[in-house]
Protein backbone atom coordinates (compact mmCIF):
# COMPACT_ATOMS: atom_id res chain seq x y z
CA UNK A 1 0.00 0.00 0.00
CA UNK A 2 1.38 3.32 -0.81
CA UNK A 3 1.35 6.34 0.96
CA UNK A 4 -1.00 8.29 -1.49
CA UNK A 5 -3.95 9.93 -0.06
CA UNK A 6 -7.30 9.18 -1.48
CA UNK A 7 -10.92 9.95 -1.96
CA UNK A 8 -13.31 8.90 0.67
CA UNK A 9 -16.76 8.75 -0.09
CA UNK A 10 -19.51 8.59 2.49
CA UNK A 11 -22.53 6.83 2.18
CA UNK A 12 -26.15 8.57 2.31
CA UNK A 13 -29.73 7.58 3.31
CA UNK A 14 -30.76 4.49 1.71
CA UNK A 15 -27.19 2.90 2.01
CA UNK A 16 -28.80 1.11 5.61
CA UNK A 17 -29.25 -2.21 5.79
CA UNK A 18 -30.14 -4.57 9.15
CA UNK A 19 -26.81 -5.63 10.52
CA UNK A 20 -25.01 -2.97 9.44
CA UNK A 21 -21.27 -2.10 10.92
CA UNK A 22 -21.98 -5.38 13.43
CA UNK A 23 -18.92 -7.23 10.83
CA UNK A 24 -16.74 -3.95 11.70
CA UNK A 25 -18.04 -3.83 15.73
CA UNK A 26 -16.68 -7.65 16.01
CA UNK A 27 -13.60 -7.66 14.36
CA UNK A 28 -12.13 -3.74 14.78
CA UNK A 29 -11.78 -2.36 18.15
CA UNK A 30 -11.51 1.26 16.79
CA UNK A 31 -14.45 0.35 14.91
CA UNK A 32 -16.02 -1.27 18.07
CA UNK A 33 -15.23 1.79 20.35
CA UNK A 34 -17.47 4.31 17.85
CA UNK A 35 -19.90 2.27 17.41
CA UNK A 36 -20.19 2.31 21.85
CA UNK A 37 -19.37 5.76 21.74
CA UNK A 38 -22.44 6.53 19.26
CA UNK A 39 -24.95 4.63 21.89
CA UNK A 40 -23.20 6.95 24.81
CA UNK A 41 -23.98 10.48 22.75
CA UNK A 42 -27.67 9.59 21.37
CA UNK A 43 -28.35 7.65 24.85
CA UNK A 44 -30.62 10.95 25.77
CA UNK A 45 -32.24 10.89 22.72
CA UNK A 46 -33.25 7.32 20.85
CA UNK A 47 -35.54 4.48 23.21
CA UNK A 48 -32.70 2.05 22.60
CA UNK A 49 -28.99 2.06 21.90
CA UNK A 50 -28.07 2.92 18.07
CA UNK A 51 -26.18 -0.60 17.79
CA UNK A 52 -29.14 -2.18 18.53
CA UNK A 53 -31.06 -0.45 15.91
CA UNK A 54 -27.72 -1.05 13.33
CA UNK A 55 -27.83 -4.63 14.42
CA UNK A 56 -30.71 -5.91 14.83
CA UNK A 57 -33.19 -3.49 13.39
CA UNK A 58 -36.23 -4.72 12.41
CA UNK A 59 -36.45 -3.48 8.90
CA UNK A 60 -38.94 -0.23 9.51
CA UNK A 61 -37.40 0.94 12.23
CA UNK A 62 -34.05 1.01 10.76
CA UNK A 63 -35.70 2.61 7.39
CA UNK A 64 -36.91 5.32 9.90
CA UNK A 65 -35.29 9.07 8.41
CA UNK A 66 -34.59 10.00 11.92
CA UNK A 67 -32.97 6.36 12.66
CA UNK A 68 -31.21 5.58 9.80
CA UNK A 69 -29.19 8.99 9.22
CA UNK A 70 -27.31 8.67 12.84
CA UNK A 71 -27.29 4.95 12.20
CA UNK A 72 -24.91 5.86 8.70
CA UNK A 73 -23.09 7.94 9.82
CA UNK A 74 -21.84 5.86 12.98
CA UNK A 75 -21.20 2.97 10.81
CA UNK A 76 -19.39 5.48 8.40
CA UNK A 77 -17.28 6.97 10.80
CA UNK A 78 -16.71 3.06 12.52
CA UNK A 79 -15.35 2.11 9.15
CA UNK A 80 -13.34 4.83 8.61
CA UNK A 81 -11.34 4.34 12.29
CA UNK A 82 -11.28 0.70 11.56
CA UNK A 83 -9.95 0.94 8.24
CA UNK A 84 -7.21 3.27 10.05
CA UNK A 85 -6.27 1.13 12.49
CA UNK A 86 -5.67 -2.10 10.06
CA UNK A 87 -4.32 0.18 7.38
CA UNK A 88 -2.25 2.90 9.13
CA UNK A 89 -0.88 4.41 5.38
CA UNK A 90 -4.33 5.19 4.90
CA UNK A 91 -4.72 9.10 4.41
CA UNK A 92 -7.95 11.40 3.38
CA UNK A 93 -6.96 13.77 0.69
CA UNK A 94 -10.13 14.65 0.04
CA UNK A 95 -13.95 13.28 1.29
CA UNK A 96 -17.28 13.93 0.07
CA UNK A 97 -20.36 12.47 1.09
CA UNK A 98 -23.87 12.19 -0.30
CA UNK A 99 -26.78 13.71 1.36
CA UNK A 100 -26.25 12.75 4.95
CA UNK A 101 -22.91 11.44 4.06
CA UNK A 102 -21.55 15.09 3.81
CA UNK A 103 -21.44 15.13 7.25
CA UNK A 104 -19.62 12.59 7.76
CA UNK A 105 -16.90 13.83 5.24
CA UNK A 106 -17.12 17.19 7.09
CA UNK A 107 -16.19 15.43 10.47
CA UNK A 108 -13.22 13.23 8.22
CA UNK A 109 -11.93 16.78 7.01
CA UNK A 110 -11.97 17.64 10.55
CA UNK A 111 -14.25 20.03 10.32
CA UNK A 112 -16.46 18.70 13.10
CA UNK A 113 -16.13 16.20 15.98
CA UNK A 114 -17.86 13.11 16.19
CA UNK A 115 -20.16 14.25 18.77
CA UNK A 116 -21.33 17.45 17.04
CA UNK A 117 -21.89 15.17 14.04
CA UNK A 118 -23.46 12.42 15.00
CA UNK A 119 -26.34 14.78 17.03
CA UNK A 120 -26.38 17.57 14.26
CA UNK A 121 -27.65 14.00 11.90
CA UNK A 122 -29.60 12.50 14.48
CA UNK A 123 -31.41 16.38 14.47
CA UNK A 124 -31.61 16.72 11.03
CA UNK A 125 -32.86 12.98 11.05
CA UNK A 126 -35.64 13.99 13.22
CA UNK A 127 -36.63 17.45 11.64
CA UNK A 128 -36.89 15.54 8.48
CA UNK A 129 -39.10 13.12 9.47
CA UNK A 130 -41.11 15.96 11.07
CA UNK A 131 -41.69 17.83 8.28
CA UNK A 132 -42.00 14.35 6.21
CA UNK A 133 -44.94 13.29 8.38
CA UNK A 134 -46.71 16.92 7.91
CA UNK A 135 -46.32 16.97 4.35
CA UNK A 136 -47.79 14.51 2.07
CA UNK A 137 -45.08 13.97 -0.43
CA UNK A 138 -42.94 11.86 -2.10
CA UNK A 139 -39.91 10.54 -4.45
CA UNK A 140 -40.13 8.80 -7.56
CA UNK A 141 -37.01 7.66 -9.79
CA UNK A 142 -36.77 8.66 -12.97
CA UNK A 143 -35.26 6.96 -15.71
CA UNK A 144 -33.82 7.87 -19.20
CA UNK A 145 -33.07 11.91 -18.20
CA UNK A 146 -29.64 12.60 -18.30
CA UNK A 147 -28.92 15.90 -17.30
CA UNK A 148 -30.52 18.82 -15.26
CA UNK A 149 -32.11 20.41 -18.47
CA UNK A 150 -33.95 17.34 -19.34
CA UNK A 151 -35.55 16.54 -15.66
CA UNK A 152 -36.20 20.08 -15.24
CA UNK A 153 -38.67 20.32 -18.55
CA UNK A 154 -39.99 16.75 -17.53
CA UNK A 155 -40.97 18.47 -13.97
CA UNK A 156 -42.74 21.72 -15.17
CA UNK A 157 -44.47 19.92 -18.39
CA UNK A 158 -45.75 17.16 -15.22
CA UNK A 159 -46.74 20.43 -13.45
CA UNK A 160 -48.70 22.39 -15.93
CA UNK A 161 -52.16 19.82 -15.79
CA UNK A 162 -52.11 19.83 -12.15
CA UNK A 163 -53.17 22.53 -9.11
CA UNK A 164 -50.48 25.65 -8.34
CA UNK A 165 -50.04 23.82 -4.73
CA UNK A 166 -48.58 21.33 -6.19
CA UNK A 167 -44.50 20.54 -6.10
CA UNK A 168 -42.43 18.74 -8.53
CA UNK A 169 -38.28 19.15 -8.47
CA UNK A 170 -35.35 17.12 -9.20
CA UNK A 171 -33.50 16.29 -6.03
CA UNK A 172 -31.12 13.67 -6.23
CA UNK A 173 -28.91 14.03 -9.38
CA UNK A 174 -26.80 10.24 -8.43
CA UNK A 175 -25.71 9.64 -12.03
CA UNK A 176 -26.64 9.71 -15.72
CA UNK A 177 -29.58 8.62 -16.51
CA UNK A 178 -30.63 8.00 -12.55
CA UNK A 179 -32.45 11.10 -11.02
CA UNK A 180 -34.81 11.32 -8.50
CA UNK A 181 -37.65 13.80 -8.13
CA UNK A 182 -39.25 14.89 -5.05
CA UNK A 183 -42.90 16.87 -4.53
CA UNK A 184 -45.97 16.30 -3.41
CA UNK A 185 -47.89 13.20 -3.17
CA UNK A 186 -50.11 14.46 -6.52
CA UNK A 187 -47.31 15.32 -8.22
CA UNK A 188 -44.90 12.70 -7.90
CA UNK A 189 -48.13 10.26 -9.14
CA UNK A 190 -48.74 12.33 -12.02
CA UNK A 191 -44.73 11.87 -12.74
CA UNK A 192 -45.11 8.18 -12.40
CA UNK A 193 -47.92 8.32 -15.04
CA UNK A 194 -46.23 10.93 -17.55
CA UNK A 195 -43.07 9.34 -17.82
CA UNK A 196 -43.50 6.96 -20.18
CA UNK A 197 -45.12 9.50 -22.89
CA UNK A 198 -42.00 11.72 -22.17
CA UNK A 199 -39.34 8.57 -23.35
CA UNK A 200 -38.91 8.38 -19.67
CA UNK A 201 -39.42 5.17 -17.17
CA UNK A 202 -40.61 6.30 -13.46
CA UNK A 203 -41.18 4.65 -10.08
CA UNK A 204 -42.44 5.56 -6.69
CA UNK A 205 -39.62 5.46 -3.84
CA UNK A 206 -40.42 3.77 -0.36
CA UNK A 207 -39.38 6.63 1.15
CA UNK A 208 -41.10 9.05 3.81
CA UNK A 209 -41.24 12.40 2.33
CA UNK A 210 -40.58 14.59 -0.18
CA UNK A 211 -36.38 14.84 0.69
CA UNK A 212 -34.43 18.11 -1.03
CA UNK A 213 -37.41 19.87 -2.07
CA UNK A 214 -39.75 22.95 -0.63
CA UNK A 215 -42.03 20.74 1.49
CA UNK A 216 -38.74 20.31 3.75
CA UNK A 217 -38.34 23.93 4.28
CA UNK A 218 -39.49 23.45 8.01
CA UNK A 219 -36.79 20.90 8.67
CA UNK A 220 -34.42 23.62 6.56
CA UNK A 221 -35.23 26.60 8.80
CA UNK A 222 -34.79 24.70 12.28
CA UNK A 223 -31.17 22.95 11.11
CA UNK A 224 -30.44 26.55 10.99
CA UNK A 225 -30.86 26.52 14.69
CA UNK A 226 -28.92 23.50 15.45
CA UNK A 227 -25.39 24.52 13.33
CA UNK A 228 -25.71 27.72 14.97
CA UNK A 229 -25.09 25.81 18.22
CA UNK A 230 -21.90 24.18 16.95
CA UNK A 231 -18.48 24.77 16.57
CA UNK A 232 -17.01 23.82 13.18
CA UNK A 233 -13.07 24.14 12.04
CA UNK A 234 -12.16 25.06 8.27
CA UNK A 235 -11.41 21.79 6.45
CA UNK A 236 -8.31 20.04 6.50
CA UNK A 237 -8.79 18.62 3.02
CA UNK A 238 -11.29 19.45 0.49
CA UNK A 239 -14.63 18.32 0.77
CA UNK A 240 -17.03 18.59 -1.88
CA UNK A 241 -20.44 20.39 -1.14
CA UNK A 242 -23.88 18.53 -2.74
CA UNK A 243 -25.61 21.86 -3.23
CA UNK A 244 -22.66 23.09 -5.45
CA UNK A 245 -20.68 20.59 -6.88
CA UNK A 246 -17.49 21.72 -5.68
CA UNK A 247 -15.45 22.03 -2.53
CA UNK A 248 -16.32 23.71 0.63
CA UNK A 249 -14.94 27.36 1.24
CA UNK A 250 -13.06 27.45 4.01
CA UNK A 251 -15.44 30.05 5.90
CA UNK A 252 -17.40 28.34 8.38
CA UNK A 253 -20.39 29.93 7.79
CA UNK A 254 -20.66 29.58 4.55
CA UNK A 255 -20.14 26.07 5.05
CA UNK A 256 -23.48 25.76 7.69
CA UNK A 257 -25.06 27.76 5.04
CA UNK A 258 -24.48 25.07 2.48
CA UNK A 259 -25.70 22.27 5.01
CA UNK A 260 -29.07 24.36 5.82
CA UNK A 261 -29.31 24.77 1.57
CA UNK A 262 -28.48 20.67 1.04
CA UNK A 263 -32.17 19.91 3.01
CA UNK A 264 -34.14 21.75 -0.01
CA UNK A 265 -31.55 21.71 -2.57
CA UNK A 266 -30.75 18.98 -5.25
CA UNK A 267 -28.34 16.70 -4.29
CA UNK A 268 -25.57 17.19 -7.20
CA UNK A 269 -23.70 13.75 -6.77
CA UNK A 270 -22.90 13.05 -10.56
CA UNK A 271 -21.58 16.60 -10.97
CA UNK A 272 -19.40 16.46 -7.93
CA UNK A 273 -17.70 13.26 -9.17
CA UNK A 274 -16.80 14.23 -12.48
CA UNK A 275 -15.69 17.54 -11.09
CA UNK A 276 -13.53 15.29 -8.26
CA UNK A 277 -12.24 13.42 -11.43
CA UNK A 278 -11.29 16.50 -13.14
CA UNK A 279 -9.55 17.49 -10.62
CA UNK A 280 -7.46 14.56 -10.41
CA UNK A 281 -9.09 12.45 -7.20
CA UNK A 282 -8.27 9.25 -7.38
CA UNK A 283 -8.01 6.16 -5.17
CA UNK A 284 -11.48 6.17 -4.25
CA UNK A 285 -12.46 4.12 -1.24
CA UNK A 286 -16.71 4.16 0.02
CA UNK A 287 -17.47 3.57 3.49
CA UNK A 288 -19.53 1.15 5.10
CA UNK A 289 -22.44 0.73 5.08
CA UNK A 290 -23.46 -0.50 1.66
CA UNK A 291 -22.01 -0.39 -2.22
CA UNK A 292 -24.23 2.18 -3.70
CA UNK A 293 -21.60 4.90 -4.20
CA UNK A 294 -19.34 1.93 -6.13
CA UNK A 295 -22.39 1.44 -8.31
CA UNK A 296 -22.58 5.33 -9.07
CA UNK A 297 -19.14 5.90 -9.61
CA UNK A 298 -19.22 3.32 -11.82
CA UNK A 299 -22.09 5.03 -14.31
CA UNK A 300 -19.88 8.00 -14.00
CA UNK A 301 -16.66 6.49 -15.37
CA UNK A 302 -16.55 3.01 -15.86
CA UNK A 303 -12.61 2.91 -15.88
CA UNK A 304 -12.44 4.03 -12.37
CA UNK A 305 -12.33 1.61 -9.14
CA UNK A 306 -13.69 2.22 -5.88
CA UNK A 307 -12.39 -0.04 -2.98
CA UNK A 308 -15.81 -0.99 -0.89
CA UNK A 309 -15.43 -1.37 2.45
CA UNK A 310 -18.96 -2.59 3.93
CA UNK A 311 -16.68 -5.42 5.86
CA UNK A 312 -13.80 -5.50 6.74
CA UNK A 313 -12.80 -8.15 4.31
CA UNK A 314 -11.32 -5.30 1.75
CA UNK A 315 -8.96 -3.85 4.51
CA UNK A 316 -6.20 -4.96 2.09
CA UNK A 317 -6.20 -1.40 0.39
CA UNK A 318 -5.28 -1.60 -2.93
CA UNK A 319 -3.08 1.81 -4.34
Amino acid sequence: MSNQKSTILCPGQGAQAVGMGKAWQTSNAAAADILSEADRILSDTLTKPLTESCFDGPVDWINRTDISQPAILACSVACWHGLRESNGDLQAGVTAGLSLGEYTALHIAGVMSFEDALRTVAARGRLMQEAAEASRGGMVALMGADDEAQASHFCETVLEGLPSEEILVPANFNAPGQIVLSGSLGACEAAVEAAAESGYRAKALPVAGAFHSPLMQPAADRMAEVLDRINLNAPQVPVWSNVTAQPHENDVETIKQRLVEQITSPVRWSQSLVDMIEQGCGDFHELAPGKVLKGLMKRVDRKLEVQNHDSPDATAVQS
